[in-house]
């Protein structure tokens, strides 16, 4: 059985930063695309990066140039680098990836980001 946990979440400042992980256990098999999204008080879930296995990125306009993500494909590993953070950016951060190997998405439980003003 497959499980996404995340950690590196918390309560930090406005300008502050915090690194995010999140790894895979069990077999996953190979992982084509690793994701972060958020999910903020009383709005939609939105996608904040994503990185594919050719190391190809993508960033929602909010988070550019502060926000960084990686993959380690060998390590079954996103992370999330967060810089210059805002309130606005406070939310529960999940991740997901997409196995290639059984054709479908695996999810996190999520980590609370909380950024005071």
């Amino acid at each position: 059985q497959v499980e996404l946990v995340e950690s590196g979440g918390g309560f930090v400042q406005a300008g502050g930063s915090l690194r995010l992980s999140c790894a895979a256990s069990g077999s996953i098999g190979i992982i084509h695309t690793m994701n972060w999204y958020r999910q903020a008080p009383g709005k939609e879930r939105e996608l904040v990066a994503g990185v594919r296995s050719s190391g190809d990125t993508s960033y929602a306009d909010s988070v550019k140039g502060r926000f960084t993500i990686s993959g380690d494909n060998a390590k079954s590993t996103v992370y999330l680098q967060m810089n210059s953070l805002k309130p606005e950016d406070t939310g529960v951060y999940l991740c997901n990836m997409y196995s290639v190997t059984y054709g479908r998405y695996y999810w996190g439980q999520g980590t609370q980001v909380t950024v005071s003003s």
